[in-house]
């Protein structure tokens, strides 16, 4: 404010003006530390909400590669299939630590500066109030110096208008102490908290480097001691295998077999049939024998 054209137009004394200045400028530097506050706390909280969800990305992808290496561990020589394994237990089990600290993350970090959302409209409200408190002060110094120009003999009505005037003074100064009290506090609370904040979400990424490194150096050390020369020797052996019979052969030696043994059956039994028929034969001879000296012995 033009500090004469007010003395001017009010005809106020210059101590009481300067006091009404000063309050002037102290409740702008209060409301330019407000939404510095709101500003800049917002803008980190989205950055990190934004750094908690590419954290969360990352332990996917992770889960993705951890598959991955398990399948092709699979199909590899026992040797590169152990390591690939090991490897991939080791990744997946950083991946759980990568989830607390997600998990983290966002209970110590985001919701915290989430939560000046709502302070901050607190301390709007607060100081909406000492502005409105203010507004009723240069309401009534207006209709003192009209008062005074209207009926400048009628000591009367302007007595209660400065009355009024007091009061009024009276009350924007007691509100804007609060305020000042008010706003001293939330200084206070914001650098606790954000300390607070900071210092957790170091601790936070100092706790899962530390198990990162702990479990990457153990993956490290299942992929060096990895046998190269093993795997190759099971590889050349898988190139050229021993000379094993094929199925088929196996599937023809059988059915000659098979072949063979029912021949040697049938002829079995054909010299069966023989011997039995040629015994017949001479049982028949036997008795025609016997049959002709029975007629003989008849005879003599």
């Amino acid at each position: 404010y033009n500090q004469e054209a007010r003395v001017r137009q009010h005809k106020l004394p210059l101590k009481k003006l300067n006091k009404s200045v000063k309050r002037d400028i102290q409740t702008r530097q209060i409301q330019d530390a407000i939404t510095n506050v709101e500003k800049h706390f917002g803008e980190m909280c989205q950055i990190f909400a934004a750094y908690v969800r590419k954290t969360a990305r990352l332990r996917d992808k992770a889960d993705l590669l951890v598959r991955e290496i398990n399948l092709f561990a699979d199909t590899e020589t026992p040797n590169m299939k152990f390591g690939l394994k090991s490897f991939a237990e080791e990744l997946a089990k950083l991946q759980d630590y990568r989830q607390a600290e997600v998990e983290r993350l966002e209970a110590k970090v985001v919701e915290p500066l989430k939560s000046y959302g709502a302070i901050i409209k607190l301390k709007r409200e607060d100081l909406k109030v000492t502005l409105s408190a203010r507004n009723r002060e240069a309401k009534q110094m207006t209709q003192l110096e009209k008062t005074r120009q209207r009926n400048p003999s009628d000591r009367q009505i302007i007595s209660q208008a400065e009355s009024e005037l007091q009061r009024a003074t009276m009350d924007a100064a007691r509100i804007s102490r609060q305020l000042e009290e008010t706003i001293d506090n939330f200084e206070k609370q914001k650098i606790k908290d954000l300390k607070k904040t900071f210092c957790e979400f170091i601790n936070i990424e100092m706790s899962f480097h530390a198990k990162a490194l702990e479990m990457y150096t153990a993956a490290y050390q299942h992929i060096d001691n990895i046998d190269e020369e093993e795997d190759i020797q099971v590889f050349r052996s898988s190139l050229h295998p021993p000379d094993y019979p094929s199925r088929l052969d196996v599937v023809r030696a059988n059915s000659k077999l098979t072949f063979d043994r029912t021949n040697s059956a049938k002829h079995t039994s054909q010299i069966s049939s023989n011997q039995k028929k040629k015994m017949e034969e001479e049982e028949e001879e036997d008795e025609d024998e016997e049959d002709e000296l029975d007629v003989t012995d008849d005879e003599n």
